[in-house]
């Protein structure tokens, strides 16, 4: 069994990046530099940021191409994330709704990536 330890998300400005995730997450990065940033996560995981022109092979799909998804205790916290990263001036793609799954919306970081916040059906 393999064991992921670092999210690479590909970015036009790491640092720019880096103050936004930093900001949202709650945290600081333990690395920082004008190409690479890196966040810790949880349970040992990193979020690393890498400006994309830098990227090697070079990336072909940036922003868009999939989701971070992030679980809530309740549809409460769902809503109250929401009203939050909205109040912040997140881009907010899909506000809260109920889906299959259970609450959620959709937010987009600085470069297009997906945020879905959820809490898990029943």
């Amino acid at each position: 069994m393999i064991t992921p330890r670092l999210l690479l998300l590909y970015v036009a400005d790491a640092r720019r990046s880096a103050a936004f995730w930093a900001d949202l997450i709650g945290t600081r990065p333990v690395e920082l530099s004008d190409t690479f940033a890196m966040l810790p996560l949880r349970d040992g995981l990193m979020l690393g940021l890498w400006t994309i022109d830098g990227v090697a092979p070079a990336a072909t799909i940036t922003g868009g191409g999939g989701e971070i998804a992030v679980a809530v205790a309740s549809d409460a916290a769902v809503d109250a994330t929401h009203a939050d990263w909205s109040a912040r001036g997140l881009t907010i793609l899909q506000a809260p709704t109920a889906m299959d799954f259970g609450r959620t919306f959709t937010a987009a970081d600085p470069d297009g990536h997906r945020i879905r916040v959820y809490h898990p059906a029943g």
